[in-house]
């Protein structure tokens, strides 16, 4: 999600900013060596915004950063509350939905399930995802009633606490967190990350970009907006709600709900069980529209 910021004041927390940075298969390779405290090979191509498809008529999935070597798969995800609630981001849910996404985009190019590569699914979070206060949260599964018992499947979740002032942690990723959370540049990477943001910034190309996707999200709140406006519609109409009832009660104008109503009534016309069902009648005025 993008905050309103003018492209020359983006930073690397912002995940468009992180993306277009970490397209640097050696900077990338640094900053994920920092973060997972150990050599990884070299990067093949570096992918930010990658869009993976799970059915030809599913919603893709799209990931920050996306890149392997030769060895295994790593997907970065820069987040940040953006005035949301921690557990309406759904950050477990969201890491095993990646997991399984990074799978079948593997599967679906027709190599086999057992030779699967290891998957590493990264949130570098700007807050403390778990409210522990650990530097770092790295999940594997493993046996309940035996935790010495792992089940290898080579698959580990990682969330990295930036607001952790560093105890426990190597220098690196100490001066990392720091430069995340108030851009101090205190190593030879976060120089490195700093340089790369402020070329960025200079980028007349991404700038371009990064206003097409302002754009883009701004539709696609305005079309959430308006199907969440709609479902609260067909709601009241099941049960037995007027026009101005509808739009008093939602401070709508009753132009706007008189509209969707005349959809609803067209619909219930020619299929009269649609007016007790209001999940069947909201799928059904958003497929009209």
């Amino acid at each position: 999600m993008y905050l309103k910021k003018h492209y020359e004041e983006l930073e690397i927390t912002d995940d468009f900013m992180f993306g277009k940075v970490m397209e640097d298969k050696v900077l990338c390779r640094e900053t994920l060596e920092c973060l997972l405290g150990y050599k990884i090979g070299e990067l093949h191509e570096v992918q930010s915004q990658k869009q993976v498809m799970i059915t030809a008529d599913g919603k893709p999935i799209r990931f920050d950063i996306y890149t392997r070597d030769n060895r295994a798969v790593y997907d970065a995800e820069m987040q940040n509350l953006n005035g949301n609630r921690i557990e309406n981001l759904e950050l477990p849910k969201r890491a095993r939905f990646y997991q399984s996404s990074i799978d079948m985009d593997f599967i679906s190019k027709g190599e086999p399930y057992r030779l699967l590569p290891e998957g590493n699914v990264i949130f570098i979070c700007t807050f403390d995802p778990f409210g522990k206060g650990l530097a770092v949260y790295n999940f594997e599964n493993v046996c309940l009633e035996s935790p010495d018992i792992k089940l290898e499947d080579q698959t580990h979740k990682i969330f990295y606490n930036c607001t952790c002032k560093g105890e426990g942690i190597s220098k690196e990723l100490r001066s990392l967190y720091l430069y995340i959370q108030c851009g101090e540049i205190n190593s030879g990477l976060t120089e490195k990350i700093h340089q790369a943001v402020v070329t960025a910034r200079m980028r007349t190309e991404w700038r371009s970009e990064y206003m097409k996707e302002l754009l883009r999200y701004e539709d696609a709140r305005e079309e959430g907006a308006k199907n969440k406006l709609t479902e609260m519609i067909c709601r009241k109409y099941v049960k037995g709600k007027s026009i101005e009832q509808v739009a008093e009660e939602l401070e709508e104008s009753i132009e706007t709900v008189t509209d969707i109503y005349r959809i609803i009534e067209r619909i219930v016309t020619v299929d009269n069980n649609m007016a007790d069902d209001a999940a069947k009648l909201y799928s059904s005025v958003i497929a009209s529209m």
